[in-house]
């Protein structure tokens, strides 16, 4: 595992300095989800170990375009993140709804479509009201770090390498 891990951080530092690109990704996960699956049945469990952080993760409402989010979902997967993802054109409700039922600890909104993007603050504002612990971290297009500040996420990403940065420091990890 800690090879994969290994592997897998490598393809990250190559995406960040644009020598691969998301098709080498996507193949390299491939390989490596090939590669765990025969590992899994003579893994051990630590006990000891620390509980994998849980992410909600889904597009924002309006927003049909789901590549950057899968993207995500499956770095984070690949980074140690128990990962529930609830589709595209997520309503408000759906995201706070499921952040309460799951007790997650992030959730992770993306958007590619500047009309979607409204929809992120009242993601965060419900959550705040219902007392969910979850941070919230934004990603996709349009977003940027001024935005991200302006609605209260606590977290932006603006690639899937640094949406997983962004959620391991805010989980501590």
């Amino acid at each position: 595992m800690k090879g994969c891990n290994k592997g897998m951080a490598k393809v990250s530092d190559l995406y960040e300095i644009k020598e691969m690109f998301v098709p080498e990704i996507l193949l390299s996960a491939d390989a490596m989800y090939a590669a765990i699956d025969i590992l899994k049945p003579h893994l051990k469990v630590d006990a000891s170990a620390k509980k994998p952080a849980k992410v909600i993760i889904g597009v924002a409402q309006g927003d049909i375009h789901d590549i950057g989010k899968n993207l995500v979902k499956m770095m984070l997967e690949v980074a140690g993140f128990i990962m529930i993802d609830v589709g595209k054109d997520v309503p408000v409700d759906t995201f706070v709804k499921k952040t309460i039922e799951e007790d997650a600890d992030i959730v992770a909104i993306s958007a590619l479509m500047t009309t979607s993007m409204m929809y992120m603050e009242p993601v965060i504002k419900k959550l705040k009201e219902n007392t969910a612990k979850a941070k919230v971290v934004i990603g996709g297009a349009p977003i940027n770090n001024d935005f991200a500040n302006k609605i209260g996420a606590d977290g932006y990403g603006k690639d899937a390498v640094e949406a997983v940065k962004v959620s391991k420091k805010l989980v501590g990890a």
